[in-house]
């Protein structure tokens, strides 16, 4: 079988402990969670979690099954292969100097990215896009000396679709 990255969502009570029992289903498993993203949705009681994990084609279904039984589990949401808009968030912090401090902010304006802290020797932008952009991004910097990086897991929704 094919190994694919999978991303699920999953829309939980908020409650402590629950995070816990849902990894605790990936690694009783042997999968790893490769990305992971938790927050509030618009009701305070309720938490969406959207995680990847490398699998083969088979994951979502035996997981989605076991994930369902817990009892804190409201929905659960695979968006692998579903029309959808996925975004992640990148803060990567380099190091300026004369002969760099041009073409670099050249690139972070055809990137698309945004200066979100700025000194004489140093810069820190943010990126949102979807990995593959976010992953071309960082390697196109990493030639000036990237000297942190740090990035959110990914979130999803569904794409809405068009009329007509």
């Amino acid at each position: 079988m094919a190994i694919k990255e999978h991303t699920i969502s999953l829309l939980v009570n908020n409650q402590p402990g629950v995070l816990s029992r849902i990894a605790g289903v990936f690694s009783s498993r042997g999968y790893n969670i490769r990305s992971l993203c938790v927050a509030e949705t618009t009701n305070p009681e309720v938490s969406r979690i959207t995680l990847t994990s490398r699998a083969e084609s088979d994951f979502t279904e035996k997981i989605k099954k076991q994930l369902d039984k817990l009892i804190d589990v409201i929905s659960v949401t695979d968006f692998t292969d579903a029309p959808a808009v996925q975004r992640e968030l990148m803060l990567i912090s380099l190091r300026l100097t004369e002969a760099n401090r041009t073409e670099v902010l050249r690139a972070i304006d055809l990137f698309g990215c945004r200066v979100v802290a700025m000194s004489e020797d140093q810069l820190t932008m943010e990126i949102t896009a979807n990995k593959d952009k976010t992953a071309a991004i960082l390697k196109y910097f990493d030639a000036f000396g990237v000297e942190e990086m740090n990035r959110t897991g990914a979130i999803a929704v569904f794409r809405q679709k068009q009329d007509g």
